[in-house]
């Protein structure tokens, strides 16, 4: 039973309430930093590191905290992961926390993490809601990087860095430009809308 569990909360996580195209939520991050692959998943293992341990700690103590000061709490708690992942971001990948700027540092207005530390982790046991977190992250970390690798391709050719055109090739500008992860999000959300209510339709 508590496999079952856990894979029904990875699997809505993921994809069948997925932050992004099926909630909405965490759009400007999913929008900024997607040009390039290493950079949305960078910024993705962040964010669902984050999540997960939120999530568990806001769970773990969710008994002894008092209902009116929960939120103040619950920033606190993504704060100091937040500042973790910065702080080995700029230790051990300078390059990467330069190019990724503010936006490591905004994980914390993040509306994945505060939805699902709200919507879980304040109702559900630890072990659940490191789950819950941890997939709504991948799930997250799924749409940056369908986006980023549309991106990168068209725009420089390569993917994580690793050439795969040759010199023939022409790069998209546009590709290169942030209204681009604008329509492929979109693009994303209608095929993925598609499948998931085809899906529902087949079941009744």
């Amino acid at each position: 039973m508590a496999k079952y569990k856990a894979k029904k909360i990875l699997r809505d996580g993921i994809w069948d309430d997925n932050p992004v195209f099926r909630q909405l939520i965490g759009l400007c991050s999913a929008l900024a930093v997607t040009n390039l692959c290493m950079n949305s998943f960078i910024m993705g293992m962040g964010l669902t590191f984050v999540t997960g341990l939120s999530s568990f700690t806001i769970s773990l103590i969710r008994q002894f905290t008092p209902k009116h000061i929960r939120m103040m709490v619950q920033v606190l708690i993504i704060a100091v992961y937040v500042i973790i992942v910065d702080i080995f971001l700029r230790a051990y990948m300078p390059e990467l926390s330069k190019a990724l700027g503010p936006y490591v540092g905004l994980i914390i207005t993040n509306c994945i993490i505060m939805g699902r530390a709200e919507a879980y982790a304040q109702n559900n046991p630890p072990i659940p809601s490191l789950i819950d977190g941890i997939a709504n992250g991948l799930g997250y970390t799924l749409v940056l990087l369908s986006i980023a690798v549309v991106r990168e391709i068209l725009a420089f050719g390569s993917i994580f860095g690793i050439k795969i055109l040759g010199e023939g090739f022409v790069p998209w500008t546009i590709m290169i430009m942030p209204p681009s992860a604008f329509f492929l999000l979109a693009i994303i959300i209608w095929v993925t809308h598609n499948i998931q209510d085809k899906k529902s339709e087949v079941a009744k």
